[in-house]
């Protein structure tokens, strides 16, 4: 079902809303609860598999590379594209892969909490005419939902993406700190190294052939089964 477009449809200079409001969506007061979340890193934590900052920038990076992270960059380009497109039934199957593609209930229900989190605020600070008709009758997808609000704010497919996955990856650093891995100065270095992992990240998120679709950090899936219940 195509909706007519918004007349900002394409990205607008550096300074000007599209940019205002990518900041205030990836900004940590927006309130979509990603501080409640971790990945299951507390499992890895306590099980030995994450001992110190070489661990946890190593697991970040690969959460980002191979596993959450490029689901989600992926499913944010399709949902960005149907957006862009006006194309309501391309985007409800974009945010239905993005809900399936989850290995544990834990990840699921991450990606859903903050997906609908995101886009009850989007919808109440920014009305669109387009994310009010897509319901999300399967949930909403986090990363779809982002996509979608970033396409209609005609904010670049490229910066809605680096955005995105820097904020993903700070998030799991923020969790390494809350658990006592590192420091405030130590999580800055491990964001600063983990720099060229996000911007190769989402380089290959908007290149990447849609059937080229998945992830394997099986220690990272297995730690959220033991997280689900620790």
């Amino acid at each position: 079902m195509p909706m007519p477009p918004t007349a900002m449809t394409t990205a607008e200079p550096r300074i000007g809303p599209s940019l205002y409001r990518l900041l205030a969506w990836l900004s940590p007061g927006f309130p979509t609860g990603g501080f409640s979340y971790s990945h299951g890193l507390e499992a890895a934590v306590e099980g030995g598999a994450v001992r110190d900052r070489d661990g946890l920038a190593a697991w970040v990076a690969a959460v980002v590379a191979h596993g959450g992270g490029r689901i989600d960059g992926d499913v944010l380009c399709s949902a960005y594209r149907a957006a862009s497109a006006g194309d309501l039934e391309a985007l409800a199957l974009a945010n239905r892969r993005g809900a399936a593609f989850r290995a544990t209930a834990e990840l699921a229900s991450e990606s859903a909490q903050q997906g609908e989190a995101f886009l009850a605020a989007c919808r109440a600070a920014w009305p669109d005419a387009l994310l009010e008709c897509w319901a999300g009758d399967d949930g909403v997808c986090h990363s779809a939902a982002f996509g979608a609000a970033a396409a209609r704010a005609g904010i670049a497919l490229e910066d809605a993406l680096l955005g995105y996955l820097e904020a993903f990856a700070a998030n799991l650093v923020s969790a390494g700190l809350r658990l006592g891995l590192i420091g405030h100065t130590g999580a800055q270095r491990i964001i600063a190294e983990l720099e060229p992992v996000v911007c190769a990240a989402a380089r290959a998120a908007v290149s990447r052939d849609p059937n080229d679709f998945g992830a394997a950090t099986f220690a990272v899936d297995l730690a959220s089964m033991v997280h689900e219940t620790q």
